[in-house]
């Protein structure tokens, strides 16, 4: 493959990509406009509607403004002011995420992978400004700015970790490639700083894995719980087959959200759906929200064993500090046992208050613009909980192996 077709085909996959993120809400949203509305609306209603939905997704904030005869009728005219949408439903990231991880492993296994890559990457870049450029509007208006950057990055991640897997794997001369340079730089280090700094890594992200894995079992049986509840309120919103389709595809879009809304509520502080609001172990307080089904999920008023949750990331971080101290071939002394759990509990702590942060933000006017967890408490509770609780199981299993011997 000569360098022309290494540029045409990194550009349609960069296309391809973009494409797929715009025609999920898109597709659902045309029925609509043909069956449903009967070709009476405008199309680009729903074209601006698709694309702002898939920059959202992405992180992009967007300025919005409530029609004034619409907001008259619903005897609000305080919605007609402006107002900022920043939350973002991830399911439309980590879709061009995967994409991207696609994409780059593909181009990674042409003979001018870094000519592809570049070009995968302008392009992408190109096409979500002007996505951006086509959904402007005076009643929602998209950041230009973070709407062409935050779709980029997002999808550069995608391919620096695809194409860096495959030319890993491809590569006939690993040892000169940036990754195993990096590695023997590491491995050059003390061996009890290896032990503290790997060890901690490891336990940092398995801890978070663990609990991650927990929330989105306790979103699944929230959902199979309140299953009635949930149905109640699509038959509320009386929006046809294709309406409840797009909502459906709506909710989906915030499940990575929903998830991360449940590993705070097991770390402890919560989530909160309104300013004023807040769900958490010990207790549940909401005002007036939004009636979209899959909030008929959130567990509401007092829980007598709500604080057991708090125990998930407790045992998580004991049973993986226990395990990393298993597996070390090292004997770790105190002050190392202490280092190696408290860096676990950073790296917790990071990651737990990068992933709240990224799922909270502005839903819409008034009490509305604060929706999502406190990345800050959210992040010092998993530091807590996570880095004692791995200091402890360090301890336990070291005991148990000084013993055996």
């Amino acid at each position: 493959m000569n360098r022309s077709l290494t540029a045409v085909f990194s550009g349609l996959e960069a296309l391809l990509v973009v494409g797929i993120g715009i025609a999920i809400p898109l597709l659902p949203l045309t029925f609509m406009w043909g069956f449903q509305y009967e070709l009476q609306v405008e199309w680009p209603v729903f074209w601006r509607a698709a694309v702002d939905t898939w920059l959202l997704g992405h992180g992009a904030s967007m300025r919005a403004t409530v029609d004034p005869d619409f907001a008259a009728t619903l005897g609000l005219p305080a919605l007609s002011e402006p107002f900022i949408l920043s939350l973002a439903p991830l399911g439309f990231a980590l879709l061009t995420l995967l994409l991207g991880q696609r994409a780059g492993r593909r181009i990674a296994e042409t003979p001018h992978h870094l000519l592809g890559l570049g070009v995968a990457a302008a392009t992408f870049a190109v096409l979500a400004f002007a996505a951006v450029m086509t959904s402007l509007h005076e009643l929602a208006r998209p950041s230009i700015v973070q709407g062409t950057i935050f779709t980029t990055l997002v999808f550069v991640a995608g391919l620096a970790i695809g194409a860096g897997l495959a030319r890993y794997r491809l590569s006939d001369s690993r040892p000169k490639d940036l990754v195993d340079r990096a590695v023997t730089w590491l491995t050059d280090w003390p061996a009890g700083v290896q032990t503290v700094v790997w060890g901690g890594l490891r336990a940092g992200v398995a801890s978070v894995a663990a609990v991650m894995l927990v929330a989105s079992v306790v979103v699944a049986v929230l959902v199979a719980v309140n299953y009635g509840g949930i149905i109640a309120l699509y038959e509320a919103s009386q929006g046809g087959p294709l309406g409840v389709t797009v909502l459906t595809v709506a909710q989906l879009a915030f499940v990575p959200n929903l998830v991360i809304w449940a590993a705070s509520w097991l770390l402890g502080p919560g989530f909160a759906i309104g300013a004023g609001s807040a769900v958490s172990p010990l207790g549940t307080t909401l005002g007036p929200i939004p009636p979209i089904p899959v909030l008929g999920a959130v567990p509401t008023g007092d829980l007598a064993w709500g604080f057991l949750g708090i125990l998930v990331p407790v045992i998580a971080g004991f049973l993986v500090g226990a395990f990393v101290r298993m597996r070390s071939e090292r004997m770790l002394e105190l002050p190392s046992t202490v280092a190696l759990g408290s860096l676990a509990g950073v790296v917790a702590g990071a990651v737990f208050a990068l992933l709240a942060w990224w799922s909270g933000g502005s839903g819409g006017p008034g009490r509305l613009e604060l929706i999502g967890p406190n990345p800050l408490l959210v992040g010092l509770c998993a530091a807590l909980e996570v880095g004692v609780a791995c200091i402890l199981g360090l301890l336990v299993a070291g005991r148990r192996l000084a013993r055996s011997e």
